[in-house]
């Protein structure tokens, strides 16, 4: 059995972890709303329903104690 390569995964790591956050510099310069979500490959369909997801107070009656 193979032993696993600790330094290629980390590089792989890191070099990940430098591109999503030039992409998040990249999109705040843009002036783009970046999600912070573990799965990004959805792309900019994540970040549209997080901006639509906003909870609106309701104007119903008040509930009795």
């Amino acid at each position: 059995m193979a032993t696993p390569n600790y330094s290629f995964i980390k590089r792989q790591k890191d070099l990940a972890k430098k591109a999503k956050k030039e992409e998040k510099k990249q999109a705040k310069l843009r002036g783009e709303v970046v999600s912070d979500d573990a799965d990004d490959e959805a792309g900019d369909s994540t970040a549209e329903s997080t901006t639509e997801s906003v909870i609106e107070p309701t104007t119903g009656p008040t509930p009795t104690v």
